[in-house]
């Protein structure tokens, strides 16, 4: 059984809701908001430029539910789908144990320079303690100078073997 969880926070400063959770891919909303989400982030030049295929609009979550190491962690603000994360568990040999990559991180236009990366890796890297990984792991463009510097905030590095 897959464990769900949420955590809800009030930006003091905005006075906004923001409501981080584990998706449930069949549940009809949160699919809905996984796809717009993804598109969004699909059509963003650090995305490609280019909306998500029709093919994989109509099969990305139900493909996704069927895999037992994906995970996605939606944000909502103000009960309005801003960000998402996709994960996958796999697994390091040099530790034996398991990893957890971040796929995709993606954060709407309008809701950037709110923290809600910040609220996304929080809560991955608290499924990955909770699966008992060794590492979390994620790519980003290098020039994409934004992510970067959100993902060294929260303590991420540059690649290194040592």
């Amino acid at each position: 059984m897959v464990r769900r969880w949420s955590m809800v926070y009030k930006d003091h400063g905005s006075g906004m809701n923001i409501h981080v959770l584990r998706a449930n891919y069949l549940d009809p909303q949160q699919a809905a908001d996984i796809v717009f989400l993804l598109d969004g982030y699909a059509t963003d030049p650090m995305g490609g430029g280019e909306a998500l295929t029709p093919y994989v609009r109509q099969n990305l979550v139900a493909t996704l539910a069927t895999l037992p190491h994906a995970l996605t962690v939606l944000c909502y603000v103000d009960g309005r789908p801003a960000g998402l994360a996709n994960c996958f568990e796999g697994f390091s040999t040099f530790s034996c144990r398991k990893l957890l990559n971040i796929h995709d991180i993606a954060v709407l236009a309008e809701f950037r320079g709110l923290g809600l990366s910040q609220h996304l890796l929080r809560a991955v890297e608290g499924e990955a303690r909770e699966r008992g990984c060794a590492k979390l792991t994620l790519e980003v463009l290098e020039g994409n100078a934004p992510a970067r510097a959100a993902y060294e905030k929260f303590g991420f590095g540059a690649y290194q073997l040592d």
